[in-house]
């Protein structure tokens, strides 16, 4: 991934990324060409060197019973957005702006193993659950749903677990814009409705600002 010094992103932002709820796509190379599916996930940080993604897929989906040829992939996305040139007080100044893409990614590598195990199934499906359901005001849990059912939706799946490698993440958000530009693209994305674009340019833009001046007192002695 090509990654410009100012669109680095720290630590934190990928845990961040990593454990908000999504989907994401699980790319493999095997021996008859690339396959992916887009699979939600949960990320674990206990398992493994460096984490695990724990997924899922149909058992009915070819990618798991295809073994994967080296590295596995899982494309890990954040909030995107269509960024007008017509934001920027820039545009004004001197006219000699673009439009963009903002974005935020993870392109997270690792080794994938497969579990068919019924007792794997049944807590990964039930966690999956629990993370995605936490926001809902009255969440759903495994256990409203009849015993009989879920087990025969558990033989309908295969799991997946990608055992982190590397990670090579990326934030495309405005950092390296004048703080006025960047004032009109928040104002542009919340006019349009998209406010996690827009709060994700903010953070941004106050972890940028705490990198140049991380000492508010001032200068060191």
């Amino acid at each position: 991934m090509y990654i410009p010094a100012h669109f680095a992103v720290s630590p934190d932002s990928v845990q961040h990324l990593l454990t908000r709820p999504a989907a994401a796509n699980l790319v493999t190379a095997t021996a008859n060409g690339m396959l992916a599916t887009l699979l939600p996930y949960i990320y674990d940080a206990e398992a493994g060197d460096h984490g695990a993604l724990h997924g899922h897929l149909a058992r009915n989906n070819p990618q798991w019973s295809e073994a994967a040829l080296g590295e596995s992939l899982v494309i890990v996305q954040g909030a995107d957005a269509y960024i007008s040139p017509s934001w920027y007080a820039s545009k004004a100044e001197h006219g000699r702006v673009v439009p963009t893409w903002n974005y935020s990614t993870a392109h997270v590598y690792g080794k994938l193993v497969i579990h068919d195990d019924p007792l794997w199934l049944a807590s990964h499906v039930r966690r999956l659950s629990d993370h995605n359901e936490a926001a809902e005001d009255r969440p759903w849990t495994v256990d409203e749903a009849p015993e009989r059912y879920i087990a025969g939706q558990l033989r309908a799946i295969v799991g997946v677990e990608l055992l982190i490698t590397r990670i090579e993440a990326k934030h495309k958000l405005s950092q390296n814009r004048p703080d006025a530009d960047i004032d009109g693209v928040v104002a542009g994305l919340r006019a349009r409705g998209d406010l996690e674009s827009a709060a994700d340019v903010e953070a941004a833009r106050a972890a940028r600002d705490q990198v140049r001046c991380p000492h508010p007192g001032g200068a060191r002695a």
